[in-house]
């Protein structure tokens, strides 16, 4: 007999290393190089500001998931809330932003892994693909152990830079780029070298870095103990901001003069061969290449999870919504690890665009699903006030932190229009919501 449930079976350690593997991915060991060169040391506010955003918009995610026992995804808040439309827009728009940061990080994969081999990028691309389908399809505890052993190699990297950049602070250890000290972070054109401009500009990038930090909720379907273990996640969200990206970029810019970093490269690369540790690129070419895979992990995770619960809403071709015997959506897996493989091509066709394009078409994706889970809070609160009333998870700050957020959402998108990297993915993007918007009213017409 067919399953038609997914399967309860994500312990809190779980879900606590899928939400610190949300939080840390290509965004920080690559494109913070980028953001550092735009933003000078002010990174780190614009890190610290998205971060605070984010945790308010998963404080309003978290207290909709608990509110109401039969939610599986964000796709079921969005119908509640705003009706069929939103919830089909958002719910393909989710699955389209996880499928082109796979896309992403699929390609990395070929990369990193060719720093070693001289072979043809996409066959340990290809490789990869085929053993996380494979690992995927059995069971989602299995999921869950893959993402805590990426999720630990990513910790361990980041407290060892950390605990690193402590002891040579205390040393005033001296490098090819000069001593290892506080001064570096103000002393090279102060914390605004390149001016507001510049700040503003990082904001895109420093978007892409947090991309995922909802995987919390759509696993939620799966969580053994939601009430309990979602809260526990959210909460412990400030801690790992300050922590893995905050405290991480506080002791790059140390030991790293901001000048000195490349936007081309990993500034954690750079760090570790210019304290002089041995094989630094190597060990830190290896953890790259597990942050690629782990976020390609997450994305073939939640893009079947989204396929299944749209098909299920009759918003998708309905053996999308089949179980195999594990509980697992495997026809939707199917689906997503073919286009997901697909998209190794995108690195033939535009090999110098693709990183950029896919990263922007993803931030801006995200902002859609961040900025409809802020409205549908609203939209909770003002209908159902005995529910918040009610609420032992209530967001704080109500709904006037929704509208600054939302606001801020919308400041990031103008800031995009500015800039050259980043228009023509903002000009193109809304033709996928065009598309969305038809394909509905079609169907809906059937």
């Amino acid at each position: 007999m067919e399953q038609r449930e997914l399967k309860r079976d994500l312990s809190n350690r779980h879900v606590q290393l899928i939400a610190i593997g949300g939080t840390i991915g290509t965004g920080l060991f690559l494109g913070s190089g980028k953001a550092i060169q735009l933003a000078g040391p002010s990174i780190i506010f614009a890190y610290l500001i998205v971060g605070i955003a984010l945790f308010f918009v998963m404080r309003s995610l978290g207290e909709l998931l608990l509110s109401k026992a039969g939610y599986q995804s964000l796709t079921d808040i969005a119908e509640e809330y705003l009706g069929p439309w939103a919830s089909f827009v958002t719910g393909w728009t989710y699955w389209f932003c996880w499928i082109m940061t796979a896309m992403a990080d699929v390609i990395a994969v070929g990369v990193y892994v060719n720093y070693w081999f001289d072979i043809p990028q996409w066959v340990p691309a290809l490789i990869c693909v085929i053993i996380l389908l494979g690992l995927n399809l059995l069971t989602v505890k299995l999921f869950g152990e893959l993402e805590f052993w990426f999720a630990l190699i990513k910790v361990m990297t980041i407290l060892g830079l950390i605990v690193l950049g402590a002891i040579l602070l205390v040393m005033g250890f001296k490098t090819n780029a000069g001593s290892v000290t506080v001064h570096n972070l103000w002393e090279h054109g102060g914390f605004f070298p390149n001016g507001i401009s510049g700040f503003l500009l990082s904001f895109q990038m420093v978007v892409f870095a947090y991309v995922g930090v909802e995987l919390v909720g759509v696993s939620a379907a799966e969580t053994s103990n939601p009430e309990k273990n979602i809260p526990s996640a959210i909460n412990k969200i400030p801690l790992r901001i300050l922590f893995f990206y905050v405290g991480a970029l506080i002791v790059l810019l140390c030991i790293n003069p901001w000048v000195e970093l490349n936007a081309s490269e990993s500034p954690f690369v750079k760090t570790f061969s210019l304290v002089g540790i041995p094989l630094a690129a190597g060990i830190i070419n290896f953890v790259v290449l597990t942050s690629a895979a782990s976020a390609c992990n997450s994305g073939m995770f939640s893009t079947s999870r989204i396929l299944y619960n749209l098909s299920n809403h009759n918003q998708g071709p309905s053996q999308l919504a089949k179980l195999n015997r594990n509980h697992v959506p495997s026809n939707g897996l199917f689906l997503s690890t073919l286009v997901i493989s697909a998209g190794a091509l995108l690195s033939e066709i535009i090999p110098g665009q693709a990183f950029q394009i896919v990263t922007t078409i993803s931030a801006i994706c995200f902002i859609w699903v961040w900025g409809i889970i802020l409205i549908c809070h609203i939209k909770y609160k003002k209908t159902r006030p005995q529910l918040h009333l009610k609420s032992t998870f209530k967001a704080p700050f109500t709904p006037l932190m929704n509208y600054v957020v939302l606001t801020l959402f919308a400041v990031i998108l103008l800031i995009m229009l500015f800039s050259e990297a980043t228009r023509p993915a903002l000009l193109l993007t809304p033709l996928w919501f065009f598309l969305l918007f038809v394909l509905y009213r079609l169907r809906r017409g059937k």
